[in-house]
């Protein structure tokens, strides 16, 4: 799987999403696998970060 940048919450989202299907399918190759999961964490870091965010905006907004 090629590394591309991640541009937003919802290609995150969706990248991870496409790496669990191919993790709880069984088709993934040995020598894919530390890439792939190395990559789920990564994006899943890159989520927990914006949402963070998003919820200090919200919560700033909120407060004005």
């Amino acid at each position: 799987m090629k590394k591309k940048k991640i541009t937003s919450y919802e290609g995150a989202m969706e990248e991870l999403e496409m790496i669990v299907a191919n993790l709880q399918s069984g088709t993934t190759k040995i020598d894919e696998l530390t890439n792939q999961v190395e990559r789920a964490a990564t994006l899943m870091e890159y989520c927990k970060t914006k949402l963070k965010d998003t919820e200090a905006t919200i919560n700033r907004v909120l407060e004005d």
